[in-house]
């Protein structure tokens, strides 16, 4: 007799396709930036939440950083205060940020935090200011040659990874509200949360950072191509940097400082995808762009293929 054709071997075979990388991440740290339409979309949510446990369950350390862009917005819309960017960062008065702090901690970590424990006791919620996990001074952006005050907003200086790692050895999955304090002034100042999160897989020596945000990953030639770079190297995205539209610099930036930091690879990937973390660490193909580090001794830092 021949073998019976078991309808749930495809089932099997992708998980036999997730065993090395399974294998080559179990017990690290993987910091992940929560952003975009994931954080509005009531199954993306879901789905990423399932994702991050996954993780969990599978050996893995993931660390979750987190801003709240669009809930930001309309909640300065509700108390009458006006959004405005500049060098793609958000404006951040005093009354603004009482308004930060409050739908960053109070609202969107919350959720966060809700969704994971669904699954079990598993998700605690913290912020930078926690245990001085961030320390911040005044970030002033230059615009056409001239520093410009934008308020509120932080430029990391210092990170105390401590209470992460102790979460993290408890079997924990800490959720982090990218908000920080001066060691200064006092002052409570809202970092951006892609440059938390690479600082934050730095300090943790993670194996990778994952920013999830609105596009498929990093294009090689917008608007007239919507072909993505799947891998280039740190030096390649140096190069980039001046051409990036303003939105996707801090993201670009913070996977660059983090591969430059100890960090084996940076990924930005599509959070419009459901379970699109799975999909780019566990498959062969991924669905973002991968940055890597340098090779050594590699001309403009060329090697290797995804």
């Amino acid at each position: 007799m021949s073998a019976r054709k078991h309808t749930a071997l495809p089932k099997a075979q992708t998980l036999i396709e997730a065993l090395p990388w399974l294998t080559r991440h179990h017990g690290k740290t993987v910091v992940i930036k929560f952003g975009g339409n994931a954080m509005v979309d009531e199954e993306l949510k879901a789905a990423f939440a399932q994702d991050v446990v996954f993780l969990r369950q599978s050996g893995l350390k993931p660390v979750v950083v987190h801003g709240g862009g669009p809930q930001i917005s309309k909640q300065l819309d509700k108390h009458g205060l006006v959004s405005e960017f500049k060098a793609g960062l958000r404006v951040t008065t005093p009354e603004a940020m009482d308004v930060v702090r409050m739908v960053l901690a109070g609202q969107v970590q919350r959720e966060l935090v809700g969704l994971l424990n669904q699954h079990g006791p598993l998700a605690v919620g913290m912020t930078g200011e926690d245990a001085h996990t961030i320390t911040a001074t005044q970030h002033r952006p230059e615009i056409d040659g001239e520093l410009v005050d934008i308020g509120r907003v932080g430029q990391i200086t210092a990170i105390d990874p401590g209470a992460i790692q102790a979460l993290l050895d408890d079997g924990r999955i800490p959720v982090i509200s990218s908000i920080a304090r001066s060691q200064d002034d006092g002052h409570v100042y809202n970092v951006n949360a892609d440059t938390a999160a690479a600082a934050l897989a730095a300090a943790l020596g993670a194996e990778t950072l994952m920013v999830l945000t609105d596009v498929e990953g990093l294009y090689e030639d917008w608007p007239n191509s919507d072909d993505v770079i799947s891998k280039l190297t740190a030096s390649q995205l140096e190069k980039l940097l001046p051409e990036l539209s303003s939105g996707m610099v801090p993201k670009m930036e913070g996977c660059l400082f983090a591969v430059r930091n100890g960090v084996n690879t940076a990924r930005v990937i599509d959070g419009r995808v459901q379970h699109s973390i799975l999909l780019e660490i566990f498959t062969d193909e991924g669905i973002g762009t991968m940055v890597v580090p340098d090779a050594p001794g590699a001309p403009d830092g060329q090697g290797g293929v995804r």
